[in-house]
């Protein structure tokens, strides 16, 4: 389980402090899916790199699957974020110079897995979303839905306990929105918790759950019909 505990997070220049989170409480359940909304600007970004370990609150507690990491080091949060975190961008975050394979063996890499677990692993996660025949293009002889795909294998690739996913079908049409939403809600249904930030209420429908946020709180939940 995922639990925050009066999580806040000021960010401080010289001249100016923002609260970008107040107080947030949240749990979150091992395999729920869970989508995040709110205006630009509530804090939504923040609270998903809260979540991600990329960036730690300023006070409150942060329970990661049964450990409490607030005060953890930067290289203890680095072993948690390769060994248990998949990560989907709105912005792909493919590799130009490398294949399609290529990019999702990357996961894998700093977990020092051998070459040969590394190709079939990948090519098992390209296949997983239809990807496989594409695994010797480079990234650029790609549509943005067929980039995206690949991402979410990357993300895959690693059996992480958790996905988070910034805006994965900002960039996107129709069709292939609803094709990164299957797969998220696939990945949630095969146990994987899944956190995903979006503006769309339609795509918001197809999580468990749904979290406003506003000004930095969470200010409703909306439990979604089974």
């Amino acid at each position: 389980m995922l639990r925050l505990e009066s999580i806040s997070k000021i960010y401080r220049t010289d001249e100016i402090e923002t609260l970008a989170l107040n107080e947030v409480s949240l749990e979150i359940a091992p395999g729920e899916f869970v989508a995040i909304m709110g205006p630009s600007g509530c804090g939504k970004s923040t609270l998903l790199n809260v979540l991600g370990l990329l960036d730690s609150p300023s006070s409150g507690a942060y329970h990661f699957f049964g450990e409490e990491v607030s005060a953890y080091s930067e290289r203890q949060l680095t072993r948690l974020r390769r060994d248990r975190i998949g990560f989907v961008f709105q912005s792909f975050n493919l590799i130009d110079d490398l294949s399609v394979a290529e990019n999702v063996e990357v996961a894998l890499l700093y977990r020092r897995v051998p070459a040969g677990e590394r190709r079939r692993r990948a090519l098992d996660a390209l296949e997983s979303v239809d990807m496989a025949h594409r695994a010797r293009h480079r990234p650029k002889q790609l549509s943005g839905g067929q980039q995206q795909r690949v991402a979410v294998a990357r993300a895959l690739v690693s059996d992480p306990s958790l996905i988070l996913a910034d805006e994965p079908t900002g960039n996107l049409d129709t069709a292939n929105g609803e094709a990164v939403m299957t797969m998220l809600a696939n990945a949630a249904a095969a146990g994987v918790t899944v956190v995903m930030v979006t503006h769309s209420g339609a795509h918001a429908a197809r999580a468990q759950r749904t979290v406003r946020l506003l000004d930095g709180r969470v200010v409703s939940e909306t439990q979604m019909a089974a």
